[in-house]
């Protein structure tokens, strides 16, 4: 992959935790969370938000910065604003499948102590 099959718009499809057993979980925006990724010549931004906003719990998320492939299957967000202030500064890895008109994401959390994958499926908008 090249890189510009990710250039435009994506709308999000869905978010959830994936196990190392393969077992799913509802992700941290819910079961209908929506959100728009952007990816631009060398820049990008993320807003993502819960669909039935919840007290106490993470409602919105958002991220923007620059990007660059690091393999054929690989992206790397470099985040300079974040709606987590401990991520500006880093790097954030993410896995990718791109077929079609869908786009999958795979990147690592720790939840409740254990190692999950982070699973985003956009698709792209028109």
């Amino acid at each position: 992959m090249s890189g510009y099959e990710l250039l435009g718009r994506w709308q999000l499809v869905s978010y959830y935790d994936e196990d190392g057993q393969g077992r799913t979980s509802e992700g941290p925006l819910g079961p209908e969370p929506y959100g728009l990724l952007y990816y631009a010549d060398g820049y990008m931004s993320v807003t993502m938000a819960r669909g039935t906003p919840a007290s106490g719990a993470v409602n919105y998320m958002g991220y923007a910065g620059s990007w660059r492939l690091a393999a054929p299957d690989v992206v790397v967000h470099a985040i300079e604003v974040c709606s987590h202030p401990a991520w500006a500064g880093t790097e954030q890895t993410r896995t990718l499948s791109l077929v079609g008109d869908v786009l999958t994401l795979r990147g690592h959390a720790v939840v409740d102590g254990h190692v999950q994958q982070r699973v985003l499926t956009w698709k792209r908008a028109a």
